[in-house]
């Protein structure tokens, strides 16, 4: 079985950050695990926005090599708390990102 993000680290979450972005962050587990993660060939705006079904150029993508963590952020699909957010508190936007499959390695 192929290795996936939520593998090589600690700790794979989302967040609402404010009632119009949502934030995720993975926590690898070491430096060649954030090396796998921080590739810009592997995940990048384009990848995020093609797994979340977003505007690439929207993405925000931070890097935190001293922390082995690599932050994304977007605009939520929809505002939080309106008719139809079905995740309030963005707690379950993390999964797809963790399901990912790393390249062999």
């Amino acid at each position: 079985m192929p290795d996936t993000l939520a593998d090589l680290a600690l700790e794979v979450r989302s967040k609402n950050a404010g009632p119009f972005w949502v934030t995720m962050e993975l926590f690898l587990r070491d430096a060649a695990g954030y090396a796998v993660a921080a590739d810009e060939s592997f995940l990048n705006e384009r990848v995020v926005g093609e797994l979340y079904g977003i505007d690439a150029g929207t993405v925000q993508i931070f890097r935190v090599p001293s922390l082995n963590v690599v932050k994304i952020s977007y605009p939520r699909p929809v505002s939080q708390g309106s008719l139809r957010d079905r995740d309030m508190h963005a707690g379950q936007h993390h999964v797809p990102l963790a399901r990912m499959e790393v390249p062999v390695r």
